[in-house]
């Protein structure tokens, strides 16, 4: 059967797919060791739901997807220049019906950062040439391992991507995108396996919070009376209690009687420091993504003015190995490996400098980019006489200077004794003849010097 140009088939039964037992696959994910049992789970939802994780995927997803992938073709002395190719320029400007670039990418990422694998399927015309890549649903992907080790990829129907049936699909027709494989080559995990716990003790503590203050800042407690109860009237109690002081009625005034007493049991949320323990969540959610704190409005900026600096820092903590590894699944999932052609996203966008420090890095580029190169790194139009380097003339080449240092040093004659003084009476035009004299001598050795240098050479 042929599908998107290649062939299919049917799932075997010499397919085996990874375990799953160390949580590959599942939104539910243990903490610990029976974790399941006692309820303590972490759910999907829930997590993204912090406000930490949501910033820090939709952060670093944005910032990747907004920049522009380019394809850069290495000339004979290997430099890299961006050109185009019918063959690839068409699917990396426009990867799918219904998504462009930055949607493509945005999707790739976060696909990645919440299930730690992403998995794009390639459509091909009948030559053979790629044109449609489509980010599946994870949860519609299970990789496949034969008897003799070839990996294949079984995808559910999924009528977005054009899956019509249940399908078992060679890895050379999925691009594959993976990280934090810790328990199996082919299953990668995300931050979320590190963060989970931290992220749903923040949204409990958002949870505790909220009712905190929707109950008057009067968190539960005990009724006490002065004498014995006994369960009857002791259930009664509270179950009128429960029934007109807590949920939807909390924070009403309650009058008491026969000496019965209310004693707060919980702390006050002064002393649970729950603004303290928030920003101790966010904070560990952020080192499982690399993303400084600050980048999410967590603490004080650095004082550090360098704009560039703090942006390089950050590319590479978190964004250069994501970014890298895009680049070059895009490069074996086009067919580009072994070629001169390969795929590059732009950086330009990202480092961008503050104005001072862009201009003080152009002013120290001369002599190594034109002029209109460097205009060109303002945004400005290239003008007549600007694709030439410029040198000042003072500058010498190190071959010229070593030429020169391994010339022999003549002999000369002493120097004739000094002239007397000039009398009294010469006029400052005869003076300013001699030391233009002078300045001929100079000019007549510094051109025999060279002279011997040319012969030299």
């Amino acid at each position: 059967m042929k599908l998107f140009g290649f062939e299919i088939t049917r799932a075997r039964k010499s397919l085996s797919p990874p375990q799953e037992w160390r949580g590959g696959w599942h939104t539910v994910l243990e903490s610990q060791p029976g974790a399941w049992q006692q309820d303590i789970k972490v759910r999907q939802d829930t997590v993204l739901a912090f406000p930490a994780v949501f910033a820090c995927q939709t952060l670093i997803a944005s910032d990747i997807s907004k920049l522009r992938v380019r394809l850069v073709q290495q000339d004979g002395d290997g430099i890299w220049s961006e050109v185009t190719n019918p063959a690839y320029s068409p699917v990396l400007r426009k990867p799918n019906h219904y998504q462009n670039r930055i949607q493509f990418y945005e999707t790739w990422v976060l696909s990645k950062l919440q299930r730690g694998n992403t998995y794009v399927l390639k459509r091909r015309d009948g030559r053979g040439v790629v044109v449609g890549m489509y980010v599946l649903n994870p949860d519609l992907v299970t990789p496949l391992v034969s008897d003799d080790g070839s990996v294949f990829y079984q995808l559910q129907t999924d009528d977005l991507s054009g899956l019509p049936d249940c399908i078992v699909v060679p890895a050379r027709e999925i691009i594959h995108d993976r990280f934090n494989c810790f328990f199996h080559p082919l299953v990668g995990l995300s931050p979320i396996y590190a963060n989970g716990i931290t992220a749903m003790q923040g949204d409990a503590i958002q949870k505790t919070s909220t009712r905190l203050f929707q109950n008057g800042a009067r968190p539960g407690g005990i009724l006490t009376a002065p004498g014995q109860i006994d369960p009857e009237n002791a259930k009664r109690l509270k179950d009128y209690w429960d029934a007109n002081f807590t949920g939807s009625n909390a924070g009403k005034v309650a009058v008491l009687g026969d000496g019965l007493k209310y004693e707060s049991m919980s702390v006050q949320a002064k002393d649970a420091q729950l603004i303290e323990q928030l920003k101790w969540t966010a904070e560990v959610v952020c080192s499982t993504y690399h993303v400084p704190p600050y980048k999410i409005g967590l603490g004080q900026m650095p004082t550090n003015n360098n704009i560039q600096s703090l942006n390089i820092e950050y590319y590479s903590q978190a964004l250069q190995v994501l970014i890298e590894a895009i680049e070059l699944c895009l490069d074996e999932g086009l067919g580009m490996v072994g070629q001169t052609l390969g795929t590059e996203f732009d950086l330009e966008g990202l480092l961008r400098m503050d104005s001072s420090t862009q201009m003080d890095v152009l002013e120290k580029s001369k002599g190594k980019l034109t002029v209109n190169e460097q205009r060109k790194r303002i945004g400005v139009k290239p003008v007549p006489g600007g694709d030439t380097v410029y040198l000042q003339e003072q500058d010498h080449s190190l071959e010229w200077l070593a030429r020169r240092d391994a010339q022999p040093i003549e002999a000369t004659t002493p120097p004739p004794p000094p002239a007397a003084a000039p009398p009294a009476t010469d006029t400052p035009a005869e003076s300013g003849a001699k030391v233009i004299d002078l300045w001929a001598v100079r000019r007549r050795a510094k051109g025999k010097l060279d002279d011997r240098l040319r012969r030299a050479s």
